[in-house]
């Protein structure tokens, strides 16, 4: 059977692939706590659930046009205005099945094979296989816990040819929870566009920044520079929605047109029920949001302090999403060789799944999402405490 060239270099989720494999173990009667999916727990909010059953009631359940619906893509548009002052007209909007599909349809519309794509390291894992799936090179940009894994202007210089066609940012950071101030976001956008490069901003956790940090959107660069930035958001951190699967996308109109026409020969329309339930939640009232962002803050801060006692671990305090990227290279040492083999470690032993940082471009790392209740976190954090301490013991 021939399997295409460029899906061969192409891995698997590592975060679900140990999630399945958590589930597994779960299904054999083991009691797994799995920590290595992005997913808050809490439930969609109420008003949100209540737009969908309405838009079923009123059997909205036909095919939409292939960008979004002409209202969703104006709440989308009106979002960016409300929360950054910078209005976007919904010709510049494109609504996909999640905020992966944006990304994805983004990159098999603005790469070339040979360009190159700046990506900050650690990065959410699947930006270079997109950029690969694309034709492109991806050029990792490393930031390690000295520097809080935030990349400067010169760093990103210093790997700069005349391939380089795109940077991405994200801000806040999956994996490491990391946000830019304003002025290292400014720094960077000005310097990517006097550099003539395209920058996507990856903004889906912007609901998600803890104070005293403050979120610093690109849509103000958008505005001034449509042909180089292109904003990406969603539905699926801020308002607990991950499996209605939509995000959407600010971007140069042309850019939407070609991205609508892809779109169009790939899922074509997206769920009509998840639309109208988008709109309620782009709409509507945010104390849910803030809510939700309160317990993140008590879990972070619980979790930091039980990590703090754990030798050798190194974990700057992450300002927003829901992640914690722990350099535990310290612990590598006899069958423990790298990030992987520590995972595999502590979901047999500990029977706690958490993702191996090398899946996200540092193994030295290990990634803990904080999104599952208090107690289960804190207990969790225990297990895996006492098996890093029998580690570093020998036993």
């Amino acid at each position: 059977m021939q399997i295409s060239q460029r899906l061969r270099s192409i891995k698997p989720s590592v975060t679900l692939s140990v999630n399945s494999r958590a589930l597994e173990l779960k299904a054999q009667g083991v009691a797994v706590t799995s920590l290595a999916v992005g997913e808050p727990d809490f439930p969609t909010p109420a008003h949100i659930c209540a737009a969908a059953k309405a838009a079923i009631d009123e059997n909205f359940c036909r095919y939409t046009a292939v960008p979004g619906i002409p209202e969703l893509r104006k709440a989308a548009g009106a979002y960016f205005e409300k929360q950054y002052q910078t209005p976007v007209p919904p010709e510049s909007i494109i609504v996909g099945a999640g905020g992966k599909h944006c990304l994805f349809n983004f990159m098999q519309a603005t790469l070339n094979p040979g360009d190159e794509v700046l990506v900050p390291a650690p990065y959410w894992l699947s930006y270079p296989d997109m950029a690969m799936l694309a034709g492109a090179v991806p050029v990792p940009v490393a930031a390690g816990p000295e520097r809080g894994f935030k990349v400067s202007p010169e760093m990103l210089e210093s790997h700069v040819n005349a391939r380089t066609k795109l940077l991405i940012l994200n801000s806040p950071s999956n994996p490491t929870g990391a946000v830019y101030t304003q002025e290292e976001f400014a720094a960077i956008m000005d310097w990517a566009i006097q550099r003539g490069l395209f920058v996507l901003s990856d903004e889906i956790y912007d609901q998600l920044v803890f104070a005293p940090a403050t979120m610093t959107s690109a849509i103000a660069w958008f505005a001034k520079y449509p042909e180089q930035v292109a904003v990406l958001n969603g539905v699926s951190k801020s308002f607990a929605m991950t499996g209605w699967r939509l995000g959407f996308m600010a971007a140069h109109p042309e850019l939407i047109k070609k991205m609508s026409a892809l779109q169009g020969h790939s899922t074509s329309s997206i769920c009509s029920i998840t639309q109208k339930a988008a709109v309620a939640a782009l709409t509507g009232p945010l104390d849910c949001v803030d809510e939700m962002r309160k317990a993140f803050v008590r879990r972070r801060d619980m979790a930091l302090e039980i990590i703090s006692g754990w030798p050798g671990v190194v974990c700057p305090k992450p300002d927003g999403a829901f992640y914690l990227f722990l350099d535990v290279s310290a612990c590598y040492g006899g069958d423990v060789r790298d990030s992987a083999s520590l995972c595999t470690r502590l979901l047999d032993k500990a029977h706690v799944a958490v993702a191996p940082g090398a899946a996200f471009g540092d193994d030295r790392c290990i990634r803990f999402s904080y999104a599952v209740g208090d107690v289960v976190l804190r207990e969790a954090l225990q297990r895996v405490g006492a098996e890093l301490a029998a580690l570093a013991s020998g036993t």
